[in-house]
């Protein structure tokens, strides 16, 4: 009992369940929670610019492989679209078998268009343009403080290259980055230990605001994108991390704390500082981590690939207008470009969803008032499927680069990640 008493993973456990339970019995309590959840993701984001930068600046720098650092992007990126595709694959594949929308025959002239007005307008705005400049930081210290993780990707790699060129001239700079990286991980440290307060004021909010009667309607939609993501990660995660020789199993109970913090908060940034320090106690070299990890989390969103087919789906069986082969397709592809910028936009995966109905016909997007109302019940699920999905393909790619073997992996992950850091 004292060794849980220690444990975060325990009190963020309880605080889920706590803050549930208050949710449930006294709603509006529950609401007035709302700024304990809002407060704990603010303070994590306020610190995840800094300490990406930070970590990608220092695996350059350190590794002077400037080619290396290029085949670990393109490795990177290639697995991405590999994984995103499949994922958008399963949840249509699902979505045709299971088809959760059918019997639901609802009216799109009795549609509430104005629920969903601001996100329709948002993916309307959003154009490729807009998208690009938005990559590009007005300023190097801007780009740590606008929470756009690929302008910090962008800034960081710029000075990490500047540094390893300029190579021994530009030890100081990089000794002062490596203290700061230091100082950042430890207040990280200090801070999570906030993070089962933060948990409980979110889901006290989730139930407060939304209710469990609020999931009956569309329970069938819900249990299926559940158990699709289930599918993904077990099955599909699970044949990656057995060919990269480790298990998946293994992998989940290692990260436990970070998979129920982000259940507790419905975002999957809230552990995004924890698990670059945790991948790196498993051995993966700090560039790696620093180019896999916030690039994924741009590009490599599965949950949010599978919620974008599967919910078009349901919305079109749900309105009672069929998709042909062809027009499944098209919107496969669609969904293939529109779903690289869920994380660049406001309103994330929504707004994905509102641009991807575009290529729908009769389907309009005031449909979307169908599953508004549960999208904060299934944005838990996304952000496990994310945060699952990233750490593997960290894991996968630090294995192609030969940074770790698969029993030093296998052995660290028994042993929780104690003593390895640095092995890769």
């Amino acid at each position: 009992m004292r060794r849980l008493a220690r444990s975060l993973y325990f009190w963020v456990l309880v605080a889920v369940a706590a803050g549930a339970l208050v949710g449930v019995l006294a709603p509006q309590t529950g609401v007035a929670l709302k700024p304990l959840g809002d407060g704990f993701i603010r303070l994590i984001r306020m610190l995840v610019g800094p300490i990406v930068y930070c970590t990608i600046v220092l695996g350059i720098a350190h590794m002077r492989d400037l080619p290396r650092v290029g085949r670990v992007g393109f490795k990177a990126l290639a697995y991405f679209e590999v994984l995103s595709t499949i994922a958008l694959g399963v949840g249509m594949l699902v979505g045709n078998l299971l088809r959760p929308g059918d019997g639901f025959h609802a009216d799109p002239a009795r549609l509430d268009a104005t629920a969903v007005a601001k996100y329709a307008l948002a993916a309307h705005d959003q154009s490729v343009a807009d998208f690009l400049l938005n990559v590009i930081p007005s300023t190097l210290p801007g780009a740590l403080t606008s929470g756009e993780l690929l302008q910090v990707l962008v800034a960081a790699l710029l000075t990490g290259f500047g540094a390893a060129l300029v190579g021994e001239r530009a030890q100081f700079f990089v000794s002062f980055i490596d203290s700061a990286s230091q100082v950042l991980f430890r207040i990280v440290a200090m801070v999570m230990w906030l993070a089962p307060i933060g948990a409980f004021g979110a889901m006290a909010f989730t139930l407060g605001r939304f209710g469990w009667q609020s999931l009956a309607p569309l329970a069938r939609f819900m249990g299926v994108f559940y158990l699709t993501c289930a599918l993904f990660v077990f099955v599909v995660l699970g044949l990656a991390a057995r060919v990269a020789g480790f298990s998946l199993w293994r992998l989940v109970a290692y990260l436990r704390t970070e998979i129920v913090t982000v259940i507790g908060t419905s975002s999957s940034e809230s552990v995004l500082a924890p698990l670059i320090d945790r991948l790196e106690r498993l051995g993966c070299r700090r560039a790696t981590v620093g180019l896999v990890v916030p690039t994924g989390y741009s590009f490599n969103l599965d949950g949010t690939c599978i919620y974008l087919s599967l919910a078009v789906l349901f919305l079109s069986q749900a309105l009672d207008v069929p998709l042909s082969l062809g027009q499944q397709l098209t919107l496969l592809l669609v969904a293939m470009l529109s779903s690289k910028g869920a994380a660049a936009v406001t309103g994330g995966g929504f707004i994905t969803l509102a641009a991807t109905l575009a290529v729908v016909p009769g389907v309009p997007v005031a449909a979307l008032a169908l599953i508004l109302g549960i999208d904060r019940f299934m944005s838990e699920a996304r952000a496990v499927t994310n945060l699952i999905g990233n750490a593997v393909a960290t894991l996968v790619v630090s294995r192609w680069e030969g940074e770790l073997t698969a029993a030093n992996l296998r052995a660290a992950l028994v042993a929780g990640g104690r003593d390895v850091r640095g092995t890769g």
